[in-house]
Order: C-alpha cells, then structure tokens, then sequence
C-alpha cells in the first residue's frame, strides 16, 4: 500500500468480535473499510492492528475518531480503579441509598454493591443550605488527613462531593484544591464541575463513575496515543461521546463518564446521517451484534437525547446521551427451553468466544446465529467477517438445535431453528415498540434501519412484526458505528441548576450564566485542534409546574434573533407542554430548575454518495441457495450485494452477501440499490 498524503480520516470502533474501521480519503472523495479481530483485554492492540491495514504509516492519517467501550466494559465487569469519596458529615451513604429503588420490583431478597465501599467514603465537617448559604465552612485539615487515608487504603482515584454545591461551589473548590496538592495523580474529580445540577444521588453517581473510570479510560487513552505518536501520526485523536458529539483526547480523559455509551451513540449518528441523505428525517435504527440488540428512535433528523442513563442497576449517570434501549438479543444469544417448557433467546451470551456452536470452539448449546445457519440463511461454506473466521460447522448447529430445542419441545430441528428465530424478532420488535408507541411515535411513519453484523438477516421480519413500510440496509452495516465517527460533530454540553420560578427569575441573570457556559464550552472546542465549518450552539431549560415531580426540556429561541424575556420562555414552556400534555394548566406558577447548554462544532462533512458503487456493476446472480422459511424451503437467489449497481432491484428470496453482513431478503420483499448505495427494503 502506498503511503497518501495527510488526506485520511478514519473513524475506528471497538467491538467484542472486530475491530471496525472506516476510511475516509477526503483528496480522492473515496472510503473504504477495515475489519480486524479485536483483542479483549488489550484493546489498543486490536485497534493498532487496523491502523496498520489502513496505510503505510500513521503520519498519512490527519485525524482518527474513536468510539470506544473501554469504560462501559470497565464499569459492567467492576474492573474500575480503587476509589474514594471525600463528602459531607452524614452523607456517606448517598451512593448506596439511591432513590430507594431495588434491583427486582418483587421479592424479598436483593443485594446492591456500591462501586466504592463504604470504608472509603469518608467524612468531613461542612455545610452549604439549600439556598446557597454557606452555614459551616470547610475544615480543609480533616480533607487532608482524610486525603492522606483514602492514599494509604491504596486508593488510585478520589471525588469530592459536598451537598448543595450546585448552589454555592466555595467549600468544594477549596477542598478539591487541597486533595490535589496531596493526590499524586490527576485523577481527582469534583463533583460540581462534572454535574453542578440539584439531585444529590445523581450528582453523587455520575462523579463517583467519573473517578473510577479516569484511570482506565485515560490511561488506555494515553498508552493508544503514545503507540500513535510511535508510528509517526501528527495528528488528532478524538473520542466519541455518548451524545453523538467527538471530544479531544484530553476531555476524554478528564470526563470519561461521558463515554459509557461511545459505541453505539456512534452508530446512532452515521444513521440518522444515512436516513436523512436518503430521504427519511424519520427513522428506528436497530444494531444487532453478537451480545445484544441496541434501539434508538431519530425523528425530524436528529437523535433523541436522554438526560441520563444507568449502566447496570444502581450505576446511574447523569449526562446527555443518546437514547438507547438494549435487550440481551444478539447473533450470541442463546437459546433454551425452561423448566415451564417455554423456549427463552437470551439475554445469555455465547460471545464471540467460544461463540456460537457452529464456530466450533467448544460452546454447543444453540444461539440465533446457529438458526441462521441451519436455516440457510448463513452460508455455512462462507467465513463470517470477510474471512476472519473460518468456515463455519453447520453439522454443530443442527446438533445443538436438536439436542436444547427440538428434542425437548417436540419439533423437527428445521421448525425448532425457526422458533428460535420467531422468539428473538418478537423480542427485538418489542424493544423497537419502546422506543416508538411507548413514547408516542407511529413506527408505520419511520423507516426501520438495520446494522451491525446480524441486523440485516432480520429486516424483513422486523418491518413485518412492526409494520414499518421501509426498511435501509446502509452500505455497510457492520461497520456503521466506525462511520458515524466520521460524521460526528465536536459536542460539549453543561448543565446549570438555576430553581427559582419564573416570575423570579432576572433574565438578564440567565443570559449570564448562558454566556458562561458558552465560553467553557468554546474553550474544551478549541483545545481540540480541529477546524469547524461553523459552530452552533443549543439552549435549553428544565421547566414544571410548581408542585410537579418531573421536569420538561424546553427549547429556548436563538437569542441572536430575538432578546429573551420572561413572556418568550412562558411561551415556549407552553408550547412544549401543550405538545407533549395537549393542553396548558392555568393558574399554577412555573418553575425554572436547570439550564442546559450545548456548544457544537460542525466538522467538515463528505456527500455520503462516495458510498454509492461506482461504474456499471453486476447484477449477476452467485447461485443459489436453499432456505427454510415459514415452514418450506425455498431456493433463494444469491448476489453480492457491493457489485450491485445504483437502481438494481432484487426480488426476493434473495440472500445478499458481503463482507461485513449477509441481508435475507424473503418472499414478497423486493430491495433497489439508492444512489447512496443503501439497499431500500420493501414489500412487492
């Protein structure tokens, strides 16, 4: 390969299985894709590998976007830093309290582990009210004795967290000024500066996350730069957010709970980027790889954010985040008939090791990717991810089925491998129904995209379950999380409690705090390095009624346009609740509790048409293959998907094969290749 000129960008995620890169030459208006098996444990080496396939050198590379699951993995597994907690006398217990939830509605008996024990929560004399006053200043000697403790314990990581401080910040600040001339590391975390919003327990979680993970998300972080550097690469290295936006390396390092969902926000945006070039602002996006089922809704274009997320049970973070339900349904999962005789897929895993049966490495028990096989949905002669993994054992599957499934519920093997499959799409069809009518969104007015390595072996079943009327097979579906790392913008986003009502509330005050965070954000935008089209910026408040638990998210006017006032924010809170309540309440007073900023930096953007295949292609058919479906086999034409060229249609059965997924078009469907390269999915 010859090295290229400083024209590459490349968007780089991390998987269980591969390693996924996406290669975009902004000289020649071309990209490509790299898949590489990724090393568990030492993901820098997985990702390294792929970077060596990309070019010559690391020196050709201008900027390499990463979506990482580094931190979500840490904190699923509980391989987090020792850490300690510096707080208020009386509030040691916050963490474990939690809203007084438990992990199981019903029973008697269930267990919570804090991620920090109580023995390294420790306690100091201060106090700040509700309101802002300061009522007991902080005894800065009992922080250091403290500080020296929790070092002594073998502590690699410590927050600060006083109550109130999203009122008045002044002992925190002075105490976290103290723990750092002590701490002999950077990774001290004031809980103010991560979250200062009302909320304790929240506030609490998210920091405490935050410094159990600096040391294992910076430091893998650090040692994946230095390795860059190594090779030659001048360039920068960003880190996708869980809100869709990029971040420099260093804020990464300083804010690693902004991570926790990395991976997937990634393939969020690369598809509501997909769906809007195609046509469709209105989309449900469903990510199928070998453990789980990821679903989000995009309406009007954009990706619905949620204010917070728990990442396992009592692991709560409070940061905006792209709005994803995951259920435990992936080509890994494993299916079984319980002890009531009912047939269960999932939520337990083959993984990628040993993985399903037919990998023939050891795991015989029966998983979706093993129905997909037997059925003939998979070609068993034909190694999944473009030749990383060998041949596959179809014989293996057909035992496992046989043995687990169709012995026990009575069924021929083939009826029993369909069963499995009819038992995972009613299960991803209902996490697609979450995000949809639960929420109040008709899914028959999205179109349904499919991605990952299994999502599109599922796409007709999933329009059919769901009643969607369109579904889009991205050009490369298994790799669309490394993409939408290309397409990401640069995003920071601040929160500001403010609770006062609105009749209160000095506008002017507002502005203030608005041009304050604007100027924090602008200054994380330009400790990037990285050149912007333009940057634009997003304001919001977190309004109720007064009496009222829950707040709203009211979008704010552009302020350039119009000067804000207390008429034009009671006019858009009642706009926003008209829309989600149908009607306003009168004569209950307004409550304004948080201020949300967002400060986005738009990168340069490339026309998604350089995915569409380009000169003449062939519509030439590989052969066929059999396939069973709904209780027959049928012969379905085979095809490679990547030779097909713009305008294409494909009437199905049809089996779509390529390197990174295989699409199983059935009877009655029909797909067209768009002039994005997308496969659009429809009934005949």
């Amino acid at each position: 390969m010859t090295s290229i000129g400083k024209s590459l960008v490349v968007g780089v995620d991390v998987g269980g299985t591969f390693t996924d890169l996406f290669v975009l030459d902004e000289a020649s208006g071309t990209a490509r894709i790299v898949k590489v098996p990724s090393t568990r444990g030492e993901e820098a080496r997985g990702f390294m590998n792929g970077v060596a396939r990309v070019a010559d050198s690391a020196a050709a590379i201008a900027t390499i976007v990463h979506g990482t699951t580094v931190g979500t993995n840490a904190l699923l597994e509980r391989k987090v830093a020792r850490t300690g907690i510096i707080t208020t006398r009386g509030f040691r217990d916050v963490l474990e309290m939690r809203r007084r939830d438990r992990p199981q509605t019903w029973g008697l008996r269930g267990s919570f582990v804090p991620v920090v024990s109580r023995d390294l929560r420790r306690e100091v004399d201060e106090r700040v009210l509700a309101d802002g006053t300061l009522h007991t200043p902080v005894d800065l000697d009992q922080v250091r004795a403290e500080t020296r403790a929790l070092l002594a314990e073998g502590c690699e990581a410590v927050c600060v967290f006083f109550i109130n401080t999203y009122a008045n910040d002044e002992n925190e600040r002075l105490a976290v000024a103290a723990v750092r001339e002590i701490w002999p590391n950077p990774h001290v975390t004031s809980a103010s500066e991560v979250l200062p919003e009302i909320r304790e327990f929240e506030r609490c979680s998210t920091a405490t996350l935050n410094a159990a993970l600096q040391p294992v998300v910076g430091g893998y972080l650090h040692r994946l730069e230095s390795d860059l550097r190594g090779q030659g690469f001048a360039g920068e290295l960003l880190v996708v957010q869980s809100n869709g936006g990029v971040m420099s390396r260093q804020t990464a390092s300083d804010l690693p709970v902004r991570t926790a969902l990395s991976g997937p926000a990634a393939g969020v945006i690369a598809c509501a980027a997909i769906a809007r070039a195609a046509g469709f602002p209105n989309a449900i996006t469903g990510d199928m790889g070998g453990t789980s089922f990821d679903v989000s809704l995009v309406a009007n274009g954009d990706a619905a954010l949620a204010a917070q997320t728990a990442i396992e049970f009592g692991m709560v973070i409070r940061s905006p985040m792209i709005q994803i339900e995951t259920i435990g349904a992936g080509g890994g999962s494993i299916a079984s008939v319980d002890a009531s005789g009912m047939l269960q897929v999932g939520p337990e895993s083959a993984g990628s090791v040993p993985g399903p049966a037919c990998y023939g490495h050891g795991n015989m028990r029966p998983t979706v990717t093993d129905a997909n096989v037997l059925l003939g949905r998979i070609a068993a002669d034909r190694p999944l991810g473009g030749g990383l993994l060998a041949a596959l054992d179809a014989e293996k599957s057909r035992q496992a089925i046989e043995e687990h499934v169709a012995r026990p519920l009575g069924l021929d093997v083939h009826a029993a491998a369909e069963a499995i499959l009819t038992v995972a799409n009613a299960r991803m069809a209902g996490a697609i129904r979450l995000v949809s009518i639960e929420r109040g969104h008709d899914p028959r007015r999205f179109a349904y995209m499919p991605f990952g390595g299994g999502g599109a072996l599922h796409v007709c079943a999933m329009m059919r379950e769901v009643g969607v009327a369109t579904g889009i097979v991205p050009r490369y579906p298994g790799v669309t999380s490394a993409l939408g790392c290309v397409i990401a913008d640069m995003r920071h986003d601040a929160v500001q409690t403010i609770n006062r009502p609105l009749a209160d509330l000095y506008v002017r005050d507002l502005q203030r705090r608005i041009d304050d965070l604007a100027a924090s954000c602008q200054q994380r935008l330009d400790s990037s390095g990285v050149r912007f089209d333009e940057v634009r910026e997003v304001v919001a408040l977190d309004m109720l009624y007064a009496g009222q638990t829950h707040t709203l998210p009211v979008l704010l006017p552009d302020a350039r346009n119009a000067p804000l006032t207390g008429g034009s924010i009671r006019g858009a809170f009642e706009a926003s609740y008209t829309a989600a309540f149908g009607r306003v309440l009168d004569g209950i007073p307004i409550r304004v509790m948080n201020l949300r900023y967002a400060r986005i930096g738009v990168r340069p953007k490339f026309d998604l048409a350089v995915l569409a295949p380009a000169g003449a292609g062939s519509i030439e058919p590989l052969g066929t293959q059999r396939v069973f479906h709904d209780g027959q086999w049928h012969e379905a034409v085979r095809y490679a998907r990547l030779d097909l060229p713009v305008a294409a249609r494909i009437d199905g059965p049809a089996i779509l094969e390529q390197a990174d997924t295989t699409v199983w078009l059935e009877p009655g469907f029909r797909a067209e290749v768009d002039g994005h390269g997308n496969l659009l999915v429809r009934l005949s």
